[in-house]
């Protein structure tokens, strides 16, 4: 291992849930340049495109499936109508 190696900033796969990570592509729009980052973002061979690109998306997703994330939706309480009195009839929540 070198001491280049050993010096260097960690590698890191870049995680948009991760507010660090957030932080640091914002000062690099910010500085335009990663200078001021701590880590080194990892990114795959097999994504086609850069960096900066792949983590734009990656953000992009992450935003949109918070934003508009499937809600579950509470059940509607079946209805029974109460039987002891057939003139009257009340509904009763179960």
């Amino acid at each position: 291992m070198s001491k280049l190696e050993f010096y260097a900033r960690p590698l890191v796969a870049f995680d948009p849930s991760n507010k660090d990570h957030r932080k640091w592509y914002y000062e690099f729009l910010e500085y335009k340049g990663w200078g001021k980052c701590p880590v080194r973002f990892i990114c795959p061979n097999d994504i086609g495109y850069d960096l900066t690109i792949m983590i734009r998306n990656e953000l992009i997703e992450y935003y949109v499936q918070k934003e508009f994330k499937p809600k579950v939706v509470d059940k509607v309480p079946k209805r029974v109508y109460n039987k002891a009195s057939p003139k009257k009839r009340t509904k009763a929540i179960t």
